[in-house]
């Protein structure tokens, strides 16, 4: 094998491997049943700490989470996370459900970094590990951030507080 090859064998396998880790990952995530969705569990949880504010003024959410992808739509079944045009309760609860499977998603994705260890040096692994951070974390951040403005949007419809955001 010459030094090409043997440069962009390892390359192809990763490239392979993130894309099949997330086709199975995407697969197992869109069978969860709806009802497993309903709630937070300890990963998905909102944490005190965090505000809708300060995903806006901190991290500049609302200027760059329009670039993400959404591969919601992708998979049969899927629900577009733009699919809000109207404000309609049930919609709004099924968006919310959408966003924990989709945080879940991007958890479950992360750790691939960690099976590239088994073919590649540990600079390799370190690029895998900062590409995995790099694609999973601001995926992450926005649907947190997302469930926080349909949480006030189903506040508003309960009655529960001042007007959705």
């Amino acid at each position: 094998m010459n030094g090409s090859a043997q440069l962009l064998s390892p390359l192809l396998v990763c490239a392979a491997g993130w894309f099949a880790w997330s086709l199975l990952i995407g697969g197992l995530a869109n069978r969860l049943p709806h009802a497993a969705l309903q709630q937070d569990n300890g990963l998905t949880r909102l944490r005190s700490w965090e505000g809708r504010h300060g995903y806006e003024q901190r991290l500049g959410i609302r200027s760059w989470k329009g670039w993400l992808p959404d591969a919601g739509p992708a998979l049969p079944g899927g629900v577009a996370k733009s699919a809000l045009v109207r404000r309609d309760r049930r919609l709004l609860e099924v968006l919310m459900a959408e966003t924990r499977r989709a945080e879940l998603v991007h958890w479950a994705l992360w750790p691939f970094w960690i099976i590239t260890s088994l073919w590649l040096p540990p600079t390799g692994v370190l690029l895998n590990l900062l590409f995995a951070t790099l694609f999973n974390l601001p995926c992450l951040a926005v649907q947190r951030y997302n469930r926080l403005r349909l949480q006030a949007s189903l506040d508003h419809f309960r009655g529960e507080s001042g007007p959705p955001g």
